[in-house]
């Protein structure tokens, strides 16, 4: 990455953080970086301050103009604000990094932006809702949230300590930069859960030699990050044997994927192998936190903080509907394989999950609803998915497809 031709862009609402913003822009400018700094106030009023980017210059690319922008109401002007500010940082072919500063207006109007931009760019949140859930900021993004402490507006002991790490840590995600190693092997992502580990890491075995195996933790966020690489064009194909997150999704558990979990596979068409590991199980974290309408199901504490709840048979039905559906919308190469010895560690003979009536439910439903063409498969094996000989199978279908 060239200095020279690219910019740290630093953002924020100077009608209420002009201080803040001019301190941290200095001392980005003091390491050598050219910085850019970006209004996104969302009212037109005139501060003592200036920035690079004005408020009516992002507004321009909301797809309605700068009307919807600067309409009177804070909450539609936040969210237009928010994102005609992603459409004119993915326009930008100069953006060495992004920081942001704000308070809970501030950090949801910057972060898509930050989950709109690729993996790798250095992208720092300073933000007083740092320190409680920051999923929805985060996204499936690589985004360093960075607590400030005392409110982002005002500078004082404590906010200049917090913004000076945060000007330095961009500058030095920046200036540190390595290209990264040429990598001659092809990306494929993985997907990996506790109870279906057995079968990823066989997998992996197989695979290492001739891929670049990234795996992606089953929690919701973990598929996200993959179909968002798949999107990226950084995967060259996947193996997702472990789809529990549709479970938490339809059942309320706390590890869901979103409404749009395989559509990236349907637009990027890469070779797909995936598979129903864990489907056996919906997550919740302490018992408590089970909802009072499943009080009576069967339940298997993994620990203290995890609480799985084993899926029934029409639970099971409506899951082989709905990937069923979303396998049909992918035209590329696509294998769904169906270990008929259990979904998971906990999903065969002898083990507190096994059920084969479950099972069996969501193996006719996928069946029913997947229109098999030449490129789209359905593929029955009498395995556990943990069986090493499921792993086997998967590998040869992913390597006859990938070919």
């Amino acid at each position: 990455m060239s200095h020279k031709q690219s910019y740290v862009y630093i953002a924020t609402t100077l009608d209420t953080k002009g201080k803040e913003l001019e301190f941290v822009g200095q001392l980005v400018e003091k390491t050598g970086l050219a910085v850019r700094t970006v209004d996104l106030s969302t009212k037109m009023e005139k501060t003592a301050w200036h920035a690079d980017i004005t408020p009516s210059m992002v507004a321009e690319y909301h797809p309605e103009g700068s009307t919807a922008v600067f309409c009177g109401d804070r909450g539609k002007a936040i969210v237009a604000m928010s994102d005609a500010f992603e459409r004119f940082i993915l326009s930008r072919n100069d953006v060495a990094a992004l920081l942001g500063l704000g308070g809970s207006g501030g950090t949801a109007l910057i972060t898509p932006a930050m989950q709109a931009l690729p993996i790798g760019i250095p992208k720092l949140m300073v933000s007083t809702m740092a320190s409680g859930d920051i999923s929805g900021y985060i996204g499936a993004s690589d985004i360093s949230m960075l607590y400030s402490v005392t409110d982002v507006a005002g500078l004082n002991r404590i906010s200049r300590k917090v913004l000076s790490n945060a000007a330095h840590q961009i500058a030095g995600a920046v200036l540190f930069h390595t290209e990264e190693q040429v990598e001659d092997k092809p990306a494929l992502g993985l997907t990996m859960f506790g109870v279906t580990t057995p079968c990823i890491q066989s997998a992996i075995g197989d695979l290492e030699n001739d891929f670049d195996c990234l795996v992606f933790h089953a929690t919701g966020s973990g598929g996200k990050a993959m179909e968002k690489l798949a999107d990226s064009g950084l995967l060259d194909g996947v193996l997702d044997l472990t789809t529990t997150e549709v479970c938490d999704f339809l059942f309320e558990g706390v590890l869901a994927c979103g409404e749009d979990r395989f559509d990236a596979i349907a637009r990027s068409r890469i070779p797909y192998v995936a598979s129903c590991g864990a489907l056996d199980m919906i997550n919740f974290s302490h018992p408590a936190t089970v909802p009072a309408k499943y009080k009576d199901r069967q339940f298997y504490h993994h620990n203290p903080q995890v609480t799985l709840m084993r899926t029934t048979a029409e639970e099971n039905r409506q899951m082989g509907k709905w990937i069923g559906e979303k396998l049909n919308a992918c035209e590329g190469e696509v294998r769904f394989l169906i270990p008929e010895g259990g979904f998971s560690v906990l999903d065969a003979e002898g083990q507190p999950f096994w059920d084969p009536e479950a099972s069996n439910a969501f193996i006719t439903a996928l069946k029913e609803t997947v229109s098999q063409t030449a490129k789209r498969q359905l593929i029955s094996y009498p395995y556990n998915i943990n069986d090493p000989r499921f792993a086997a199978a998967a590998v040869t279908e992913f390597r006859r497809i990938f070919n």
